[in-house]
């Protein structure tokens, strides 16, 4: 499995619209081969960043959908905060799962 982190980090007056970005975004991504699940991490220490992860069943998985139409249409709406919105750049990280464990009481 392939998890992708894109870390955003969003000035403080921006955070509400953000995530309301993300409540109502389109959703594409939901539908395509190998897409497991999507989480959007709030941030609970001020200058930290919010952090998006998407779980994928292969990096080919993931790899086509940012070669897809879909992900160009879903990201086309990216442009509706402000650049002052951000405080720095987005760092994407693409990561291997090698160990997955769960809670014995769950």
């Amino acid at each position: 499995m392939i998890v992708v982190a894109n870390r955003i980090y969003v000035h403080p007056d921006y955070a509400d619209a953000f995530e309301e970005r993300f409540r109502r975004r389109a959703g594409l991504v939901d539908h395509m081969p190998g897409f497991i699940a999507n989480k959007v991490l709030r941030p609970l220490n001020e200058g930290d960043p919010y952090v998006v992860l998407t779980f994928w069943e292969s990096l080919d998985a993931f790899k086509a959908w940012t070669e897809s139409e879909a992900f160009q249409k879903g990201h086309a709406r990216s442009g509706t905060l402000p650049k002052e919105a951000f405080t720095a750049p987005s760092k994407l990280e693409i990561h291997e799962v090698f160990l997955d464990t769960e809670s014995e009481e769950g």
